[in-house]
């Protein structure tokens, strides 16, 4: 089983799809996108069964594999 990235709350990463997010996309993120993690109230926390939410430039963008995300 691969490893899982942690992702931080408020930091800024690079898209990279990876298999699960490029299968069944829940965004319209194309690679290389920059976004940020989000913690929505109500909603399960970042890398809750290796998920999180995110932003591109201030607008809610979906929910990604924790794995699709790379340190810009």
């Amino acid at each position: 089983m691969a490893k899982l990235n942690k992702v931080v709350v408020g930091q800024e990463y690079r898209f990279n799809p990876v298999m699960i997010d490029r299968a069944d996309p829940k965004t319209n993120l194309r690679k290389g996108m920059r976004v940020v993690v989000v913690e929505l109230p109500g909603a399960p926390k970042a890398n809750t069964m290796g998920h999180c939410h995110i932003s591109q430039n201030g607008t809610f963008a979906g929910m990604v594999h924790v794995n699709s995300l790379e340190t810009v």
